[in-house]
């Protein structure tokens, strides 16, 4: 009995509060969201602006800009206006480094049009002035009753955190070793802020929590033992994840085995881009790993087969990438215009061997003919075959059939369930 497998079906969500950031939650039993952020210079309102809305239109609920200088923050309103009038409500969060506790001073304007503040306790100030700086970054956000997220982050650790934690572990009877003292120092700094932000008056259900490393083993051992410690929403990420296979491999491994436990609410795949690659991936690839662990629905899913020495033509990978293009593609207006539409599952295969019981499985799919097969392609439209299409415009015809489907299978946005 399916029932009786561990972990099989719904996942179980770690219990958190509940943080508002615009229109999204974050926490409290709500759908894991999906961040990234922008690698424009802030102060280039145009190319920060054009970067945003492409973020957003590819899926990210959330985005992030960095605030590190006069000029980037006497740009933030500018970006706000221009992403208003061009009907992108996605929030912005201000990445705030060493000068954050001056620019929300000198610029309120700024303060007030950003939805949400990130501080990163390493950095926030040194010294006698760390917890002046914090506490002034923390009066903004209650002023302007702005969420925060405390982030800690393995490069910018706390050093005289660290220091004294090292001194006390050299002194214990059983000491542990210094990985596990550096994971500790990472924990208490952001559990340590996060206390100080309630003292100073921000309410809990405004704070949202994130420790991140690069590794993954240590990722995970950082958030098992984060979300044991609090209720605090938290941000997953693996940090400086790296470029290509490895940062998707990598982030793939960490953020997967945190979310099948149930913890995380929300994640931003930190990727390398390749030069001159779009900013988008990170998105698709947040948004797929959601999907594919059955978390989230964004776009619909194509199945296709990897091919074999039944497939020697390459037409079924044209198909597959054409029918994945066009539907990512179509997806932001399918979104406004059809409820469900997200779950639409398509096949695309090879030869007969999996071909027709995978076709029959998805939506919509398609068996093309392998090696020395007859050469047609029967289709099948839940579960049942309704065509057989052959000749030079399979493609053309295939991607007709999927619209059609869209259109006679989804209710109008703003209909009625039993259009359905």
């Amino acid at each position: 009995m399916t029932d009786q497998i561990p972990g099989f079906g719904a996942l179980a969500r770690r219990q958190t509060l509940a943080v508002r950031i615009g229109a999204s939650t974050v926490g409290g039993g709500a759908p894991v969201v999906v961040q990234s952020m922008t690698n424009t210079d802030t102060a280039d309102i145009d190319g920060t602006t054009r970067q945003v809305a492409q973020l957003w239109r590819a899926g990210s609920e959330l985005v992030r800009i960095t605030v590190n200088t006069e000029e980037a923050a006497a740009a933030v309103v500018r970006i706000r206006e221009k992403l208003d009038r061009m009907s992108v409500p996605v929030p912005l969060i201000g990445d705030f480094h060493y000068n954050g506790h001056l620019l929300l001073s000198r610029y309120p304007e700024c303060a007030e049009a950003l939805a949400k503040y990130r501080i990163n306790p390493g950095n926030v100030g040194f010294g006698a002035k760390r917890d002046t700086q914090f506490a002034t970054i923390i009066e903004h956000a209650i002023k302007y009753q702005k969420p925060v997220r405390i982030g800690a982050n393995w490069g910018s650790l706390d050093q005289g955190l660290l220091t004294r934690l090292m001194d006390e572990n050299a002194r214990s009877a059983v000491p542990l070793d210094a990985p596990a003292v550096a994971r500790e120092a990472l924990i208490q700094s952001a559990l340590i802020s996060a206390a100080r932000a309630e003292e100073i008056g921000l309410p809990a259900d405004r704070i949202i929590v994130s420790c991140k490393v690069s590794g993954v083993q240590e990722l995970i051992a950082v958030y098992r033992e984060l979300a044991r410690r609090s209720r605090y929403p938290l941000h997953l990420g693996l940090t400086e994840a790296g470029m290509g296979s490895k940062g998707i491999v990598a982030s793939t491994a960490a953020l997967a085995v945190l979310l099948q436990e149930g913890i995380g609410d929300t994640i931003r795949i930190s990727l390398t881009p390749e030069p001159g690659e779009s900013r988008n991936r990170e998105v698709i690839v947040a948004q797929e790993l959601l999907q594919t662990m059955g978390l989230r629905a964004f776009t619909p899913m194509v199945t296709a087969c990897p091919g074999c020495g039944r497939t020697t033509s390459t037409f079924f990978q044209e198909l597959a990438k054409t029918v994945q293009e066009h539907v990512r593609e179509r997806m932001p207006e399918w979104r406004l215009q059809y409820r469900g539409v997200e779950n639409l599952t398509l096949a695309v295969m090879g030869c007969i061997v999996n071909g027709p019981g995978e076709s029959k499985h998805a939506n919509i799919g398609i068996s093309l003919p392998g090696t020395g097969e007859s050469p047609a392609a029967p289709v099948f439209i839940d579960g049942a075959k309704v065509a057989t299409l052959r000749g030079d415009r399979i493609s053309e015809e295939f991607v007709g059939m999927i619209e059609d489907y869209v259109q006679r299978s989804y209710a109008p946005v703003g209909g009625s369930a039993e259009e359905q």
